[in-house]
């Protein structure tokens, strides 16, 4: 199976795929780290790739959104945003309203501390 179809079957599959640097219970860089991080203290069930376990898959993935960078955050099949989008979204609270209308589950009360946190 090709890389190509191989990330369309993962992030038409599952609701919410982060592509990164190891898996989300041992990030292997900072960016990724952050991102997870993000996705387990909001509670949100997400799939993870680690890029660094297939070359194919780790220059497939920039191909396939056109982004230049890992990590990238799928949700419902659409690429939203590589660490610092994602980051901008969750103090915004674009992350929460993106979830929301598309039905994936998170804790509010983890995302509202977050950004407390960060005020």
């Amino acid at each position: 199976m090709s890389a190509e179809i191989q990330i369309k079957d993962t992030v038409t599959n599952n609701n919410v795929v982060l592509f990164m640097k190891g898996t989300k219970s041992m990030p292997q860089c900072g960016f990724s780290s952050r991102v997870a991080g993000v996705l387990n203290f909001m509670s949100v069930d997400f799939a993870d790739v680690n890029v660094l376990a297939d070359d194919e898959i780790r220059q497939g993935i920039k191909d396939y959104s056109d982004w230049p960078t890992i990590p990238q955050l799928y949700v419902k099949g659409e690429f939203v945003g590589g660490c610092d989008i994602i980051t901008e979204m969750m103090l915004s609270g674009e992350l929460d309203t993106l979830f929301t209308e598309n039905g994936v589950a998170f804790d509010k009360d983890a995302a509202d501390k977050i950004r407390e946190a960060n005020a």
